[in-house]
């Protein structure tokens, strides 16, 4: 009785199953719609490939449908690689969409100039639905710029386990005498790829990988126009007794075609504006005659990383119209230093825009030191002569003429004195010290009404008071508006060269590194 109960049920259940009609799928080319109608791929460098982007597919029917063909207008020889419903490659045959669903094709490309439109660069190809021969057929263009580069990476050798030893640059040794390395190499004048390294021009990018170094007694030389990108834990090193020479120049449109660009080497939208994607111009100790004309900085750790000095009396750093911003966390990090700069703009930073730590000598003219870093915690300027407990070193000068200091948090300067060395003055500048608890108000380092600490000073005691009237500082728009507080408020005496724009400073002058305009 029980066998026949259970031959009962298991015919039962195949009856069940028997009723049950699979998905029918209606072959059809034609009437679905897109996320987009060309997919625009960023720029990407030679062999190096592109970030994956996204196109979405549309089935808007109420039936299920098959596409009997989806496919690269280029098939194989296709230098675009496509990701349809978890499986790679150039040519799909009937892909399935349910009736009102969607999906996903991920797109991304490897080539080379030589692939590319030699007018234009661009490499194009279409993404194919249904046969070309099919009056219904739909096509979606894919679309990028392909850039040929200069890549400077550290040698690697095989070892039997099949890792790699890279090349590497000591750093000198740790408190323990341990020693200290990094992945990179010098820079060659007569590289066998690349020829002369210490040469940076603008007929095509450069991409490091590693830390490039500048050897002793050598100077790097970067034109105006050059543009340079890092990768992930890289930057670029000045040796002991060695230089850099960038030799950007004012540029005459929006393109920055003049200005020499250090970035990192994320070129998609998205990582346009992303703090902390490479690591730094590391100005070692002893490194000397480093001028530095039209340079924007953008997306590093830290910004400029200066040890030291060269031990003379002239700047070991000469700075001038450059900006830096989107440091994740100094935009110029100096110990015992030797700085002087002019229409200097640095925004966007982690800690601190500027920090002039372990004492040094610091000149600064017509700058904007600001810190809009969406947690309103940073400051824009800290001066210290502490020394990690050991004996503190000198702060021989820390001057700030006709500059802005101002933040979104409370206090724009930050001022550490461990011992009588530590000589500052800001001279008509405009900076945001918004002590509203008053608990500086008895520190004689912040003694506003002290002449030959603060002469002239406007002080932006709130976010309304003394206002800079920035355009838009969170996106490091620093050009002040007509109604700045720092219009016409500068000291003339210091404005005897143009404006970061390159245009000539009137008479009153305005503070900062930027003229007053009238905003669209």
């Amino acid at each position: 009785m029980s066998r026949l109960l259970l031959l009962i049920l298991i015919g039962f259940a195949v009856s069940l199953t028997s009723c049950r009609n699979d998905f029918e799928f209606e072959s059809k080319t034609g009437g679905l719609e897109f996320s987009k109608d060309t997919v625009y791929l960023d720029t990407v460098f030679t062999n190096i490939g592109s970030s994956t982007y996204t196109l979405k597919v549309y089935n808007r029917s109420s039936k299920n449908i098959s596409i009997p063909s989806l496919r690269l207008k280029d098939g194989t020889a296709s230098k675009y690689r496509l990701m349809v419903d978890g499986m790679a490659g150039q040519v799909f045959e009937n892909v399935e969409i349910l009736a009102k669903d969607s999906m996903y094709i991920f797109v991304s490309v490897t080539a080379e100039v030589a692939d590319a439109n030699p007018s234009d660069f661009l490499y194009t190809d279409k993404i194919l639905f249904g046969d070309e021969t099919n009056p219904n057929h739909q096509k979606v263009e894919l679309v990028t710029l392909i850039q040929d580069a200069y890549f400077i990476y550290p040698g690697r050798v095989q070892n039997p386990d099949e890792t790699y030893t890279y090349d590497e640059l000591n750093l000198g040794v740790d408190g323990d005498g341990n020693p200290i390395s990094i992945r990179g190499r010098f820079l060659e004048e007569t590289h066998p790829v690349n020829g002369n390294e210490l040469h940076w021009t603008n007929t095509k990018p450069y991409v490091v990988y590693g830390y490039a170094a500048v050897p002793s007694n050598k100077t790097l030389v970067v034109d105006a126009g050059a543009r340079v990108h890092f990768h992930a834990e890289s930057g670029l090193i000045v040796a002991n007794n060695a230089s850099i020479q960038v030799n950007g120049s004012p540029s005459t449109t929006a393109a920055l075609e003049n200005e020499v660009i250090f970035e990192g080497d994320r070129l998609e939208p998205n990582f346009s504006e992303v703090p902390g994607q490479w690591g730094t111009i590391w100005f070692s100790q002893g490194s000397t005659n480093n001028q530095i004309k039209n340079l924007t900085i953008k997306n590093a750790t830290v910004g400029m990383l200066v040890t030291g000095n060269d031990e003379t009396s002239t700047p070991t750093l000469n700075i001038e119209n450059t900006q830096i911003y989107n440091c994740s966390n100094v935009g110029i990090l100096a110990r015992d230093g030797n700085i002087e700069g002019r229409n200097v703009v640095i925004n966007n930073c982690g800690q601190i825009s500027f920090a002039g730590s372990y004492g040094g000598s610091y000149e600064f003219t017509h700058s904007t030191f600001a810190n809009y870093w969406p947690s309103p915690n940073q400051s824009a300027v800290l001066l210290s002569n502490e020394n990690d407990g050991n004996t503190p070193t000198t702060l021989s000068k820390a001057n700030f003429n006709n500059c802005i200091i101002h933040t979104s948090s409370n206090f724009g300067i930050i001022l550490e004195k461990t011992n009588q060395n530590f000589n500052y003055k800001f001279d008509n500048s405009l900076i945001k010290f918004a002590d509203f608890s008053n608990q500086f108000i008895n520190n004689e380092l912040y003694d506003f009404s002290n002449i030959n600490l603060f002469d002239t000073c406007l002080i932006a005691r709130s976010s309304t008071n003394n206002n800079p009237d920035f355009k838009d500082a969170r996106n490091n728009k620093l050009i002040i508006g007509e109604n700045s507080a720092a219009k016409g408020t500068a000291d003339n005496t210091y404005s005897t060269f143009n404006d970061i724009l390159n245009n000539p400073r009137s008479n009153p002058s305005d503070i900062g590194a930027y003229n007053w305009t009238t905003f669209d």
